[in-house]
């Protein structure tokens, strides 16, 4: 008798144009408000308009992108004030997700912290900043990875592209500000191994929020 055993599916066309297009705004390989014509991503991709249209569906539902009337498509633009209530929408889910990681899978989530750490060190030391930002988003996916409750894993995928695309836009051209990013990681797995959620509290808030701090002096941020 057969066993059961899994089977990867392979992607439809529509899956890997949509992660494409999702590494390109996450990466800022297209930069914030840029136009995606179906025109010009049929000749990039090689495709019918079709499963493009999909693709870009999907993508607005994860906010990454958005659909203007008679103007077109564009990669997300946030204002000011999106990205003071992301930040403080991403805050609140982070801190009670770490509440949850120390309540049921302690051990296991700060191994994975400690995993995510090495491997921002090691994109730090060879001058990998998109690297590094790729293993700053892993580390605070881990919070919701061990958190066991699927409601704040749901809320956070509502976001977790823009944030990491902000996390990309804003940081990767910054050395000091990975650097700095660093040192507050490290603190965050201290205090989470020490079970102390005020310190983790006092870390993470202004962890968070500055990233609307970043962007309201970017050039970015200028054009809005």
């Amino acid at each position: 008798m057969i066993q059961s055993l899994s089977i990867e599916r392979p992607k439809s066309l529509v899956e890997i144009i949509e992660e494409r297009l999702r590494d390109a705004i996450i990466n800022a390989e297209l930069k914030f408000g840029e136009a995606l014509t179906e025109e010009g991503l049929g000749a990039i991709f090689g495709v019918s308009r079709t499963p493009l249209r999909e693709a870009l569906s999907r993508l607005e539902l994860q906010g990454l992108v958005v659909t203007v009337p008679k103007k077109g498509t564009f990669v997300f633009a946030p204002t000011n004030q999106d990205v003071e209530d992301l930040c403080q929408f991403r805050l609140m889910l982070e801190i009670n997700a770490l509440r949850f990681c120390q309540a049921r899978d302690k051990e296991a989530a700060l191994q994975d912290m400690k995993t995510a750490l090495a491997a921002m060190e090691a994109a730090d030391s060879r001058g990998d900043r998109l690297g590094y930002a790729r293993a700053d988003t892993s580390f605070h996916e881990v919070f919701f990875n061990h958190c066991g409750n699927k409601y704040l894993v749901n809320a956070y995928r509502t976001v977790i592209g823009r944030v990491a695309a902000l996390r990309t836009h804003l940081s990767v051209p910054l050395a000091k500000e990975q650097k700095r990013s660093f040192k507050e990681h490290r603190a965050l797995v201290k205090a989470f191994a020490a079970e102390d959620m005020s310190q983790l509290d006092k870390i993470l808030t202004p962890h968070i929020m500055r990233a609307h701090v970043a962007y309201a002096a970017s050039p970015a941020a200028a054009t809005k």
